[in-house]
């Protein structure tokens, strides 16, 4: 059993990173500002990261570090990028020094597939590929891009373990009410069209959050030490079959709106996650249809209180 420290842990991919990492065992604590956990099992620290003194005292003992606490909405990035730079950044930056000075095990930073962005075309894209920082395309990209970086000169300058998570488009229980899915799924449940651009050919290979959360443990393993995984899902998706998904599960009542496309809709990248396979063990095990389910009852039940 180790010590843990999830920062973010009251997010959507944090709550599920606490359960897995609970539910393996493992003593957890969650740093986490104003939010308590959705558990009362695990310890709970209220800290801005961007107070080096509290995050010191916050993960002092801790042999894990999980940092996923940032600016992860695209939306607010673009609007506040200022604030955006400063945590996402700069408290990484506090969290890698906290783990120097308190001598922890290792830091696991919560990154991002978006960082191939910039990426040429025409193959998947694995954790070989360098980073087009022409293509970087956003605020919130180029912040991950930097907070690898610095775990990568922690690790070279200070002696400081790190593992890079390079998640993909995670879904299911808890997740953001402004993304696509859970959008589509309060449509439905409200009578209202789902609205799909041109052919609704845009994908996503989604990862139901519950396996991405599985892979936090077995990245704890000593052959993940400065390792960069991708945890991408196992096939595309596309925006037609998820609106097709939720009809099939909510009934023939469910009607879809085909909308003209809207220019340079972005349509998807291909990402490899062979190498999470090979040296974790780690894939994705949930279909999505069976993920889709679980989701569409979470919500069903939630806004039914």
């Amino acid at each position: 059993m180790a010590k843990v420290v999830v920062t973010g842990g009251s997010g959507f991919i944090g709550s599920h990173v606490v359960d897995a990492l609970a539910d393996a065992g493992h003593q957890v604590t969650v740093v986490d500002h104003r939010v308590r956990p959705h558990r009362t099992d695990v310890g709970f620290e209220d800290v801005d990261l961007m107070d080096l003194s509290s995050v010191l005292a916050a993960t002092k003992g801790a042999n894990h570090i999980f940092h996923l606490a940032a600016v992860a909405n695209v939306n607010y990035a673009y609007k506040y990028p200022v604030y955006t730079a400063a945590l996402n950044v700069m408290g990484t930056t506090n969290i890698l020094e906290a783990a120097r000075i308190n001598g922890a095990q290792r830091v696991h930073l919560a990154s991002t597939v978006w960082v191939y962005n910039g990426a040429p075309d025409g193959k998947p894209a694995d954790e070989t590929v360098p980073f087009y920082l022409a293509g970087a395309g956003h605020i919130y990209t180029s912040t991950k891009m930097a907070a690898e970086m610095i775990c990568h000169n922690y690790s070279q300058l200070y002696k400081v373990p790190f593992t890079i998570l390079r998640y993909g488009i995670p879904y299911g229980p808890r997740m953001r009410e402004e993304l696509l899915i859970p959008i589509f799924i309060k449509k439905a449940l409200n009578g209202q069209p789902l609205t799909i651009s041109g052919k609704g050919e845009q994908y996503r290979n989604f990862v139901y959050v519950r396996d991405m959360a599985e892979a936090h443990v077995d990245a704890m393993k000593e052959s993940a030490v400065n390792q960069t995984y991708n945890l991408e899902g196992a096939r595309k998706v596309t925006v037609l079959e998820v609106a097709e998904g939720i009809k099939k599960i909510l009934g023939d009542d469910v009607k879809l709106e085909f909308v003209p496309a809207r220019p340079g809709d972005f349509g998807g990248k291909e990402v490899a996650a062979n190498k999470a396979r090979q040296e974790l063990d780690w894939y994705p095990t949930t279909l999505f249809e069976e993920g889709l389910n679980r989701t569409i009852h979470w919500f069903r039940q939630k806004w039914m209180c």
